[in-house]
């Protein structure tokens, strides 16, 4: 890559254009967008240079950030030509993102029929299926034979999203069935294509979520489905290639949201100061204020630590063990949940495994606990004559902890999902924290109980 990028910058300093185009038209695509990483300042001048079917294919697969402020520097014959280039689903994207006054002065590069196309597709819910849809794709009857369908393929393929899968539609434009290429390649000519239907068909609504479509292509291996409307009409397909940039971007904000933040929408060294503190802001002070709780909870039991100050020890150890459990336990849950494993349904199978393995995981942290206790009151009396008790207490509110900390992590984001919301809310930090506040409370209970304090 440096030997790369120390090329281009030779080039750009001799200002030969031609050779600067023939290297560059002569690099892989993945390539090119290394490049633009490395060297922004010239990422317009790249695309200027670019024929311009590989700079629509380089545009294409840029992070939005980075695609905004190309087009901002592109001339506007380029930009003209990047636009109706794109691929109507890219494009949907891409407009998707920008503000309405921006995408109001870029559709009207547009043809009438392609401005209507994209108006037609923003049309749509931003997450919905409609928005990664595009309308190129080949469709032919059962009435045809393979001949037909081969000549129609030829014709009319090269503007086709993939020609991987054919799509059959009766006269209404109802969707009847798709066959994948090689099985029309396969037969003689003469073959009908009802003959090659086999009715195990699957399609997305364009109203489905997205989340969705992403777990359907999973669980079918396909390269690209159908989407149509509710009655039926084949309105458009879905590639992979989409689904897979989707799932990484749900994947993302999944992942930010269980680190306790707000998504953050755009790459972190492009995302202003501001806007990132105002992002991560919001769930340290709603945290903050919730572990001032652990506060309230001390001061309650303030005579029990009084009379058995040992046990303040001991307190990190028991919260942070708590915290540790609900957290593993509440990202195991949304991971499981966004692979499609577990579902709002299977609560009680979840909760009963949680009941066994929270038991048996605070049994264990329980045990190590009282042996520590056991094995420095052998070297010291640091613990003084009760020490049994000490680690008695520790012991059983280790279990009782862990149990509740294991418990509260995987129902909170079966919960925040039969309320309508994202199970990614109910982060890692946020289950800490209401772990360490009622670990208190459970731990001093204990003490109280046990050491009759």
């Amino acid at each position: 890559m440096e030997e790369m990028v120390e090329q281009v910058e030779a080039l750009l300093e001799q200002g030969d254009v031609n050779q600067l185009q023939d290297y560059l038209n002569n690099l892989n695509i993945s390539d090119v967008e290394q490049l633009i990483d490395e060297l922004p300042e010239h990422a317009a001048m790249f695309l200027e240079t670019l024929s311009l079917n590989r700079a629509v294919n380089v545009f294409r697969i840029l992070d939005f950030p980075t695609q905004e402020r190309i087009i901002k520097k592109l001339s506007g014959k380029k930009i003209a030509e990047l636009i109706n280039e794109l691929p109507p689903d890219d494009r949907t994207a891409f407009f998707g993102e920008l503000h309405g006054d921006t995408v109001k002065s870029l559709i009207l590069h547009l043809p009438p029929n392609d401005r209507k196309e994209a108006l037609s597709l923003l049309g749509y819910k931003e997450d919905s299926v409609g928005r990664l849809m595009t309308p190129d794709y080949i469709a032919v009857r059962k009435t045809w034979d393979v001949q037909r369908v081969l000549n129609h393929i030829r014709r009319f393929g090269k503007n086709s999203e993939t020609i991987d899968v054919i799509y059959v539609i009766d006269d209404n434009g109802v969707l009847l069935d798709d066959i994948r290429i090689r099985e029309i390649l396969l037969v003689v000519p003469e073959t009908k294509i009802i003959d090659l239907m086999d009715s195990r068909l699957i399609a997305l609504n364009v109203n489905d979520p997205q989340e969705e479509a992403i777990n359907i292509f999973r669980m079918n291996n396909r390269v690209a489905l159908p989407v149509t409307d509710n009655d039926n009409i084949l309105l458009g397909i879905v590639t992979v290639d989409d689904i897979l940039w989707i799932a990484n971007e749900e994947y993302t904000e999944d992942i930010q949201k269980i680190g306790g933040t707000e998504a953050l929408d755009e790459p972190y060294l492009d995302i202003p100061l501001l806007r990132l503190v105002k992002k991560r802001v919001g769930w340290l002070i709603i945290l903050f204020l919730s572990e001032m709780l652990t506060a309230t909870a001390m001061g309650f039991f303030e005579g029990a630590i009084e009379k058995a100050v040992v046990l303040a020890l001991f307190i990190p150890l028991i919260i942070s063990s708590g915290g540790n459990s609900g957290s593993q336990a509440s990202t195991l849950i949304i991971q499981a949940m966004a692979l499609g494993e577990v579902t709002v349904r299977d609560w009680w199978r979840v909760m009963r495994r949680e009941l066994v393995s929270g038991l048996m995981l605070g049994a264990t942290l329980g045990t190590i606990g009282f042996f520590r206790i056991y094995i420095w009151t052998m070297f010291s009396n640091v613990y003084g004559p009760h020490w049994i008790l000490v680690g008695l207490t520790v012991g059983i509110a280790l279990v009782g902890i862990v149990l509740w900390g294991s418990l509260a992590g995987s129902m909170l984001p079966l919960a925040l999902k039969r309320l309508g919301l994202d199970p990614a809310t109910s982060s890692a930090p946020f289950v800490a924290t209401l772990v360490d506040v009622t670990g208190l409370i459970i731990y001093f209970s204990i003490a109280v109980v046990i050491m009759r304090i």
